[in-house]
């Protein structure tokens, strides 16, 4: 019942989703009467669904402090009890942000060792996709939380976008090391211990860096990856409208355009918003995927099969599975370090006597 165009766009999205994945069945929370003739529109669904009838919903404007008390009732709440009782494989909604979340993770809770939830999603490069975190979250992160984004973007990396060895970077504004926030420079001297196994660590990078090929995996604060979010959804949108302008102009323009309509459908689909659609609660003991709320059905479609690849990949498992070998691989570094700090110090004594 959550977005702009809900719940229209969000049954398009589960029809377009039936139609190209036949081993995928969904649980739909809302207002029967509304939904059973918007249902019958969609033949795809037919067989593939079960009607959950709830009155209450969670509006736009509602406080996660106060929704997360009262909203038991919602569609939004009773969806993620599905994922925390093993009923369903992932939570989809367009709804509240910031209620999702809450109720996400009072209900869920997170994987045992990590601190704080991100957002994840992916962020289109000039070669292959890769991943950004967090993008709302936390507007305020400490050097640990930095870390376990990156362990956990390396874990999104491997197993949505199939990338073996994922690069990661801190985003800064300066490469230079002594560049940044002190908990920044922090978080990337712990990084810098693991070994290259669990975390293939490239250093700092910058804005540019968002939309290059130099690193699968861009970790951040909230507050900043919101704003870089936010920020390239305008720029793309500034880009297509000036671009549309520009080839309505003139007959020659028009003519240029017919010229190199299959170089302009490429941009178009790579730039396109609704192909990025979806981002991911990462750290909670089960799959919610945030759809954003004035998506269409392609677009709601786009963050559904997202959640199925998580789901099929095990991502929760993966996650822990990464964060245990990137404290290991910590742990051996810090031995090796103190052991032979003790070896250069018996050495030291040695040579004074």
């Amino acid at each position: 019942m959550g977005g702009d165009t809900a719940p229209e766009m969000v049954l398009e999205g589960a029809a377009i989703i039936c139609a190209q994945d036949p081993g995928v069945r969904f649980v739909l929370f809302g207002d029967e009467q509304r939904l059973l003739p918007l249902i019958a529109q969609h033949p795809a669904l037919i067989g593939r669904y079960e009607l959950r009838h709830t009155d209450e919903v969670v509006a736009a404007d509602d406080k996660p402090s106060q929704i997360v008390r009262r909203g038991r009732g919602t569609s939004m709440w009773k969806a993620v009890a599905m994922v925390k009782e093993g009923e369903a494989s992932v939570a989809i909604s367009a709804g509240n942000t910031g209620a999702l979340m809450a109720m996400s993770v009072l209900q869920l809770r997170t994987i045992d060792g990590i601190y704080r939830p991100a957002i994840a999603s992916t962020w289109p490069g000039p070669e292959r996709q890769k991943v950004v975190l967090d993008l709302g979250a936390n507007l305020e992160c400490d050097e640990d939380s930095l870390v376990q984004f990156a362990v956990m973007g390396v874990a999104f990396a491997r197993a949505v976008l199939n990338i073996a060895q994922p690069r990661v970077g801190l985003l800064n504004v300066g490469e230079e090391e002594q560049k940044g926030h002190e908990y920044v420079r922090h978080a990337a001297r712990k990084l810098r211990l693991a070994s290259r196994d669990s975390m293939n660590f490239i250093g700092f990078v910058e804005g540019t860096d968002l939309c290059a090929d130099t690193v699968d995996v861009i970790v951040t604060d909230g507050f900043t990856g919101n704003v870089a979010l936010k920020t390239g959804e305008g720029a793309a949108k500034l880009i297509f409208q000036v671009l549309g302008d520009a080839l309505r102009g003139s007959i020659l323009s028009k003519l240029a355009y017919l010229l190199a309509r299959g170089a302009f459908r490429v941009l178009r689909d790579k730039f396109d918003p609704r192909a990025l659609n979806g981002g991911v609660f990462l750290g909670l003991n089960g799959l919610v995927i945030k759809s954003h709320g004035g998506s269409d059905g392609v677009g709601f479609a786009h963050a559904i099969k997202t959640g199925i690849e998580m789901a099929r990949n095990n991502l929760v498992a993966r996650i822990a599975a990464d964060l245990n070998k990137y404290n290991e691989a910590i742990k051996l570094t810090v031995e090796s370090v103190m052991e032979n700090s003790n070896q250069d110090s018996a050495d030291v004594e040695v040579n004074a006597r």
